[in-house]
């Protein structure tokens, strides 16, 4: 399934183009980059790489005001909007091919207030970076499980990660937001102020504006104990590993990758470029107190072992290089409760990872329930609550030759393992109306198109998981 691009190359002349983009040149200067300028190319660059999307402009922000400017030349001048923070998206959505890209990276300021438990965070804070400055006071936010992630568009889709089954989800930890509206209008939203817009923050993604500023719960955590886990991939010992987490307490959230060994110089010889079950995971608290829900999963056989006592900021794991390889991915939702995948699914991903034709393949595996469950699932636009999982089938291919294969092995292995239906604006690589459809249920697609229709009339914010108005 091709990714839709939901941007649309401008049809203005380089004349009116040259108009349109006058006051963001004076607003701006050198930090509205242009093709062919130097560091145009280095700057529009996203993580992961994909077909030509060129923008005609890279608009580098500092304050609100300068957002609300970009905002107004993009709806005036009838210019795609892409809105870029850590760039991340596996749909490329921080690129607006003929369109105008709102980088929000410069704005990265960070207030701690410790006293009061809130983090404070502009829209181009990175989830390492944040991570870092709160762990220094002995608190955390949970985010995923990379550094180089923007927190802005994690928090818009859900936020699974380290910390979900303790604290929920970042959209749950998320206390209010200032937002630029299509309308140039700057808002706060919160539980009292434009609730339903908060509502649809928590979940809906980017399409209601531009988000400045992310006040965000904060939790004592002075320690974790966490790390990589690896053991040889056995159908029996997978099956083991997903029960014993499925069944453990709270405290511990983390991810499993059924792949291919890479060659890591931790990992023996003899398991590089082998299918692997390779886990990371975190417990929220002391070595002291993680041992015996750890002891399970190490009398398995470990081939790597390198869990421990750490910081939580040192569980982030780096982003890798920008405009890279080209990705697929398609994550949904299994199971309830404390269920967990049985050996046959654990031997038909493990075979599935093993046939795979092209680069890198993985299948994802993160436990839901806990905290995440916790939450009504009308009180938020992330509504899959009742999952025992979040599975994604993904991949990476060098080049676009490998493409091709790649998305044939990400829909095959999806029907095989029964990954369908139910899916999560985050991982998503594609963004069709269908799987817009999958992402909400039918209720809540409803309520956010009433949310879009308030904030958002002219659909401006398109460059996402577009609930159409």
């Amino acid at each position: 399934m091709a990714t839709q691009d939901t941007s649309t190359s401008t049809q203005l002349s380089p004349e009116a183009l040259e108009g349109a983009l006058a006051p963001l040149t004076a607003a701006l200067g050198d930090r509205l980059l242009t093709p062919p300028a130097d560091g145009f190319a280095e700057t529009a660059a996203v993580f992961l790489g994909g077909p030509e999307r060129i923008p005609v402009a890279v608009a580098r922000v500092r304050t609100t005001d300068e957002v609300a400017a970009v905002v107004a030349v993009a709806r005036d001048a009838n210019l795609p909007l892409a809105v870029r923070s850590g760039g991340h998206s596996f749909a490329r959505h921080g690129l607006a091919d003929g369109g105008l890209v709102l980088d929000m990276r410069l704005m990265d300021g960070i207030e701690i207030d410790a006293d009061a438990g809130v983090g404070h965070a502009q829209g181009g804070v990175l989830a390492g970076t944040y991570s870092t400055a709160a762990g220094e006071h002995g608190l955390a936010t949970g985010f995923g499980d990379t550094g180089t992630v923007g927190i802005t568009g994690l928090a818009l889709g859900g936020g699974i990660g380290y910390l979900s089954r303790l604290h929920g989800l970042t959209a749950d930890n998320l206390l209010g937001a200032e937002v630029v509206l299509a309308d140039g209008r700057v808002v706060q939203a919160n539980a009292d102020e434009n609730p339903d817009l908060f509502w649809a923050l928590r979940g809906g993604g980017g399409n209601f504006g531009v988000v400045t500023r992310l006040d965000l719960r904060l939790r004592e955590l002075p320690v974790v104990t966490g790390g990589m886990v690896a053991w040889p991939a056995e159908p029996g010992t997978l099956a083991t590993v997903l029960a014993t987490l499925a069944e453990a307490p709270e405290k511990l959230s983390g991810m499993v990758n059924v792949m291919t060994a890479p060659p890591l110089p931790m990992l023996p010889a003899e398991v590089h470029g082998k299918p692997i079950v390779m886990a990371l995971v975190c417990f929220a608290g002391p070595a002291s107190e993680a041992e015996a829900v750890f002891a399970p999963l190490r009398a398995l056989g470990t081939v790597f072992d390198g869990v421990s006592e750490i910081p939580y900021p040192e569980m982030f794991v780096a982003g890798g290089p920008e405009g890279g390889a080209s990705a697929d991915a398609r994550p949904g939702f299994l199971g309830e409760g404390v269920w967990a995948p049985d050996e046959a699914w654990a031997a038909a991903a493990i075979e599935a990872v093993s046939s795979a034709q092209h680069g890198l393949a993985v299948v994802n595996l993160r436990p839901m329930g806990g905290a995440i469950a916790g939450v009504d699932p009308a009180a938020t636009a992330f509504a899959h609550r009742d999952a025992a999982w979040m599975v994604t089938v993904q991949g990476m291919a060098l080049g676009l030759d490998g493409v091709p294969a790649l998305r044939e092995w990400v829909a095959s292995t999806s029907g095989t393992l029964g990954v369908a239906g139910r899916g999560y604006v985050n991982f998503m690589a594609n963004a069709t109306p269908q799987d817009v459809s999958d992402a909400y249920p039918e209720a809540t697609l409803a309520r956010l198109r009433e949310v879009k229709r308030a904030y958002d009339p002219t659909n401006l914010f398109a460059a996402n998981h577009n609930v159409a108005p």
